[in-house]
């Protein structure tokens, strides 16, 4: 019997689409909203019909993304809140940085990807952003967790290690049992400050299939889930219903009674 109580292992953003995580020490959650600066960009790849100043969901077809450019993988990038200042390193060696609020900030970025990326470009690359929008996969303003007891069983069925990082959540937590994340659709649970409701289960896409940090396409993740497990689901999305600050360390608990 597991008796291990389910606690937050790590907490990542991903502030441009596609491109590197960000661990951080602690966040704060805010109800509605996902966590600061997730997927506070994206890089338009061709003519999208995003417009800044009405920003709506797109699917992540239309944007470069690891599912179809596992390229991005190889890059390593961070982004500084304090200056919206993106900075691109490739092979150790810096390949472009530029301040995404501004017009020049945002040309050297695009100019950058125009040639690392240039066979898989359907139009010029742009940055794009939109006040309080985020391009996540799902239309919803969620976090993602993943259930690293999850993770552990998908690598008993690829017989090889799995980074949790090919699945690009939010937040890793550790003491689950395998897949006991599905078991809380609809309810709600207690994370540090935080209260959360989840109501999806996360479907994965090939982008699963990218090594994280090297950029190769080396495994079939989401066709070993179906032939494994009958599905192709690691992970869940969860809406913040109650903000507060949640840190790794932090114990995740249902709720006995449900918030309205």
């Amino acid at each position: 019997m597991n008796t291990a109580i389910p606690r937050v292992q790590a907490i990542y953003r991903y502030p441009v689409k596609g491109l590197s995580p960000e661990r951080m020490a602690r966040v704060t959650l805010s109800p509605g909203a996902t966590l600061p600066a997730d997927r506070l960009y994206a890089i338009e790849n061709g003519p999208s019909g995003f417009d800044p100043a009405a920003p709506q969901y797109f699917p992540k077809q239309r944007f470069l993304m690891l599912m179809r450019n596992e390229r991005l993988a190889a890059l390593d990038t961070h982004f500084a809140d304090a200056t919206h200042t993106l900075t691109v390193r490739l092979n150790g060696k810096e390949a472009a940085r530029g301040d995404l609020r501004t017009a020049e900030g945002r040309a050297a970025i695009e100019s950058f990807f125009a040639q690392y990326s240039a066979d898989e470009l359907r139009g010029p690359p742009k940055v794009l952003h939109g006040e309080g929008h985020s391009f996540s996969d799902v239309a919803a303003k969620v976090v993602s967790i993943i259930n690293l007891g999850s993770v552990a069983a998908v690598e008993n069925a690829v017989g090889a290690p799995v980074d949790p990082l090919r699945f690009r959540g939010n937040l890793l937590v550790e003491g689950w049992p395998a897949w006991a994340e599905f078991d809380l659709l609809g309810k709600t649970i207690a994370i540090g400050d935080a209260r959360l409701k989840v109501v999806k289960r996360i479907v994965r896409c090939a982008a699963t299939n990218v090594e994280p940090r090297t950029g190769i396409r080396d495994m079939e993740i989401p066709k070993t889930l179906m032939q494994a497990f009958g599905h192709m689901d690691c992970g869940i999305y969860a809406e913040v219903i109650e903000g507060g600050m949640v840190a790794p360390g932090d114990a995740v608990t249902e709720m006995q009674e449900q918030l309205f």
